[in-house]
């Protein structure tokens, strides 16, 4: 599988020219993201923590331009990372708004992580499922075709958090209190300082291994 480092996620990410909250959102899902899949290690040792780290980096790349071409940034977002040569990151992507299917059983997979980590974060806090939908109705559920999608969404959403908590030894509640900032922003002075020689940097917090 290939996949770009963190100093590779964010020379992607200056080339799409985010805004600078869509990135501080992004580095917070996928500390969000890492932090309960680090948890779900020993039920699921199956799950690729690097994947679900990467793709949380990158998950909101075409939202920028989005705002001018009004285009699906979910769909278009993923069709980017295919492009790029990163077609497991792409299809995370695709489905970070909306999973293609509803599993309640089995491990929780990888796009399942991503997108529940999107759900709780509004801006760069972890908040609650319930802050977070608030703020969604608000910006988009005034857009009729809008308001069907979201029900979905959020109807999955609350499945999806029993899913992983499932295995996971604390409540939804208590998830702002466990992420550890383990993702940082890369900022082009950062990439050539001494810190950032390694290619391909690994830092996960002592209770989230590698895989």
């Amino acid at each position: 599988m290939n996949l770009p480092s963190d100093r590779e996620c964010f020379k992607i990410i200056r080339k799409m020219k985010m805004m600078d909250h869509i990135i501080d959102h992004s580095v917070m899902v996928s500390n969000v993201a890492v932090c309960l899949g680090g948890h779900l290690k020993q039920s699921t040792p199956g799950l690729n923590l690097d994947l679900v780290r990467t793709a949380a980096l990158l998950h909101d790349i075409t939202k920028t331009r989005s705002f001018e071409t009004g285009e699906m940034h979910s769909e278009t977002g993923g069709g980017l990372a295919v492009s790029l040569g990163y077609p497991e990151i792409g299809d995370i992507i695709r489905q970070h708004v909306i999973l293609d299917k509803r599993t309640d059983k089995g491990p929780v997979s990888e796009p399942e992580l991503v997108n529940y980590a999107d759900k709780r974060v509004l801006h760069d806090q972890v908040v609650s499922l319930d802050q977070r939908l608030a703020y969604i109705k608000v910006k988009y559920g005034t857009i009729p075709e809008f308001r069907k999608r979201i029900r979905r969404m959020w109807e999955d959403t609350l499945a999806l958090e029993v899913k992983i908590f499932r295995s996971i030894g604390f409540t939804p509640e208590e998830l702002p209190g466990r992420v550890t900032l383990c993702v940082h922003k890369i900022t082009q002075d950062r990439e050539s300082a001494s810190d950032l020689k390694d290619e391909n940097p690994v830092d996960y917090p002592a209770d989230s291994p590698t895989t």
